[in-house]
């Protein structure tokens, strides 16, 4: 049991305050209830059936529909919103009366719950590389994985708070778009010798590639200052020039170390060429930052080290930000322990959580939020910023495997228009060397588009 302690009411204020634009007070009124106050103001909301469930790791609990028409609220993307739930919603749901309103569904019980993935502390149902799945969670099981709930809640909630304190001007979200790119492979030339064999071989049966065998080799003899124009995983400036069309910032996340010698990059950050391409970043105008190897996420000390060596190399090179962010190598994700170390690496966000399997809202949510260690009941530095889509997820064959075409854009598409209805951020992974293919760069434009 991850029990409400004063820590945790302090969370819930800041996220509240954060995400509404004032100073609300929580307090504990007894074991069942809760309530939503405001400095000098008589009125209140109560959440009067608090769950013992939001306080568990576990997900074999049961989920229904609410309908906000029924009870006169506007719903932000479809009029039936998921309650996951233990007991039987009751109906009403949401009560006023002279003193404010009664809640009767404990919203806050399920923004804590999800927001800091209770569900998978110390989860044994994991992939094969030791990963909690789409299809381990709550929100997959009970088909809720592609809406963002905990927002559909706040805006609920939103306009309970409006209704109480029809004084308030509550702050307005506006959507926004992040692209991230991870640089597992900068360069073709990185690739070794062996493996470069085996790509130009295949290449020459399937299509018939007879330039593979020229520019292949050149590329890897002649890759050493700067990456080279026709390297087909060099698509940095192009993907620059993208963001900068859309007024977006690009942030590409580099591999520090070597834990894993099958999956982790096949080059070093000093390399001169990626100093070279750091260099170019930055001067663009965009974000370089953190791609933890493989094997770092349950190992702390390992991730604060990737994190100073790139921090180094960045100050060698005269590169300073406001900022560093990354997310992890593969999605992978210890819950609590790989959101601790990126606290204790003086990291200021992650955005590793989302779902390799499946797109979604892996945190119910498309806002950053500040994070929370539910074991150690502290409040973090570091604030988590959801993946909603990774670009693999949609395409590869290891998971959905819609390919490319408009079955797949359509998909990426429908996530960014639910993040759009709920003022929230699309946050979108295309790894630089996902794009070696007019069609998929076509694909990729479609998404960044208003």
């Amino acid at each position: 049991m991850y029990k409400l302690t004063t820590n945790t009411l302090i969370w819930l204020q800041t996220l509240l305050n954060e995400r509404y634009g004032h100073l609300f007070h929580l307090y504990y009124l007894n074991s069942s209830t809760l309530v939503l106050c405001l400095p000098n103001s008589e009125q209140s909301i109560i959440f009067d059936n608090l769950q013992s469930i939001f306080y568990c790791s576990q997900s074999d609990f049961a989920c229904q529909q609410w309908r906000p028409s029924a009870e006169n609220f506007t719903a932000p993307i479809d009029d039936l919103i998921s309650a996951p739930s233990a007991t039987k919603l009751m109906n009403p749901l949401i009560e006023f009366n002279k003193k404010g309103a009664t809640i009767h569904y404990d919203i806050l019980g399920l923004t804590y719950w999800m927001l800091n993935r209770l569900e998978e502390i110390e989860s044994h149902d994991l992939d094969n590389h030791q990963r909690f799945p789409a299809t381990t969670s709550h929100a997959f099981r009970h088909g809720y994985l592609e809406r963002p709930v905990i927002d559909e809640w706040l805006i609920i909630l939103a306009q309970v708070i409006q209704r109480v304190w029809p004084q308030l001007v509550l702050k307005q979200h506006t959507f926004s778009i992040k692209v991230s790119h991870d640089v597992d492979r900068p360069s073709y030339a990185f690739t070794p010798w062996l493996s470069i064999g085996r790509i130009m071989v295949n290449e020459l049966i399937k299509d018939y590639k007879i330039r593979t065998l020229v520019t292949t080799p050149y590329l890897k003899l002649t890759t050493r200052k700067q990456l080279h124009s026709t390297d087909p995983y060099n698509t940095f400036d192009w993907l620059m020039d993208v963001s900068e069309a859309n007024n977006l910032q690009s942030a590409f996340y580099f591999i520090c170390g070597r834990t894993d010698a099958r999956r982790d990059a096949n080059y070093e950050p000093e390399y001169t060429v990626i100093r070279q391409l750091m260099r170019r970043i930055h001067n663009r105008g965009h974000e370089i930052g953190l791609h933890p190897s493989y094997g770092t996420y349950q190992h702390p000390v390992l991730i604060k080290s990737e994190a100073e060596r790139l921090k180094k190399i960045c100050t060698e090179e005269n590169i300073a930000q406001p900022f560093w962010g990354g997310r992890m190598h593969y999605l992978r994700w210890g819950h609590p322990t790989t959101l601790q170390a990126w606290n204790d690496a003086g990291m200021d966000y992650d955005s590793t959580l989302g779902y390799a399997d499946s797109p979604g809202f892996r945190c119910g949510t498309c806002f950053e939020y500040p994070a929370f260690n539910p074991i150690t009941q502290q409040q973090l530095a570091v604030r988590i910023r959801p993946l909603i889509v990774m670009e693999g997820t949609i395409i590869e064959s290891a998971y959905l495997g819609l390919g490319v075409g408009d079955k797949a854009l359509n998909r990426i598409l429908k996530l960014k228009d639910i993040c759009y209805r709920v003022h929230g951020c699309f946050s979108l992974l295309w790894h630089n060397s996902s794009l070696v293919s007019n069609e998929l760069k076509e694909m990729y434009q479609c998404c960044l588009k208003n």
